[in-house]
């Protein structure tokens, strides 16, 4: 029997073992997943293939990158479907065609700044871009910074500090922008998406949010948003209803339009989510969802051995 996730507009069946890899082959984490103008789905992955392409059935195209990301951690697909690839092991963003030629490289592969200087990049995250062409990058788990680029790579100016405030940052984990030029962070360990102005200044911040990882921008006229949230990683609320891992539909303002699961933890059962760590949309409306099962299971399931195989990718169609 299908599973459906979600009520009224916001209704996904889940698609079990969609993609179809080649023998042999195992993703690992899928740090993150992005779809091009075609619907092919772009998986970024920790496994020995970085970047494993698929048809909008599943279908395996190609693959490339192997040795040359040591950490997949961040996609971003651009309207003339360049993609860009942020590695926070390698501490790099490449802008790459779609077969994996590199066109542009920022920081240094392999060399990262000292911790917590403010400097790019140490552990970079993510990337965005403006309407423009200038890039964001979130920097990330050794800083709390958001830096700008030019479309020719030149460093415009950077953002945020360690802490609480408004501006500040716990794990700068995500970015996205919109066609007015508003950028939108997920600032993951503070539990809230922080919303700020193309040059850094500070907005609106939105809460009702449990560890913010992915986030995308979707819907009709893409004036929605699509947060993949990780669950608690303590053990006192580790199986806490309502906590998540789970996937959250909001709106411009931050409103909430939908959950899909975490109402009752984390799980390998379809329509449970480990660490929904990425996340994309096609143009059918379909959710891609990466997940970083392998890194988070000794976190979300302490006392169970890690399995064999953990499901990193899941598919839920639009209904």
């Amino acid at each position: 029997m299908a599973v459906i996730l979600g009520a009224g507009e916001h209704r996904y069946e889940v698609i079990e073992d969609w993609a179809k890899l080649p023998d042999g082959w195992e993703f690992r984490d899928v740090a993150a997943v992005g779809t091009d103008s075609r619907d092919q789905v772009y998986v970024f992955n920790r496994g020995a293939h970085p970047m494993i392409v698929f048809d909008r059935d599943g279908n395996f195209l190609r693959s490339w990158g192997e040795g040359e990301y040591p950490r997949p951690h961040g996609l971003h697909i651009d309207v003339d479907d360049t993609l860009y690839l942020t590695d926070d092991g390698g501490h790099m963003v490449r802008k790459c065609t779609t077969g994996g030629r590199v066109l542009l490289e920022l920081g240094t592969p392999g060399t990262p700044a000292p911790y917590m200087s403010g400097l790019p990049f140490h552990r970079c995250t993510h990337t965005a871009l403006s309407p423009r062409g200038d890039i964001y990058v979130t920097d990330g788990y050794g800083n709390a910074r958001v830096h700008k680029y030019s479309p020719d790579g030149k460093l415009l100016l950077s953002w945020g500090a360690p802490g609480t405030e408004p501006g500040q940052f716990n794990v700068v984990h995500n970015i996205v922008t919109d066609a007015e030029g508003w950028v939108y962070v997920a600032d993951r360990e503070n539990h809230r998406v922080q919303v700020f102005d193309g040059n850094g200044r500070y907005e609106t911040q939105w809460n009702n949010l449990h560890r913010p990882c992915g986030l995308c921008r979707c819907g009709v006229g893409q004036s929605q948003f699509l947060i993949g949230e990780l669950g608690p990683p303590l053990k006192v609320n580790r199986m806490a209803p309502n906590l998540g891992p789970r996937l959250s539909i909001v709106d411009r303002q931050g409103a909430l339009l939908a959950r899909l699961g975490g109402e009752s933890g984390p799980g390998l059962e379809a329509g449970k989510f480990i660490a929904p760590h990425g996340v994309a949309v096609d143009t059918r409306g379909d959710i891609y969802v990466g997940e970083v099962s392998y890194t988070d299971w000794p976190t979300s399931h302490p006392d169970v051995p890690l399995p064999n195989r953990l499901r990193s990718l899941q598919k839920l169609k639009k209904i």
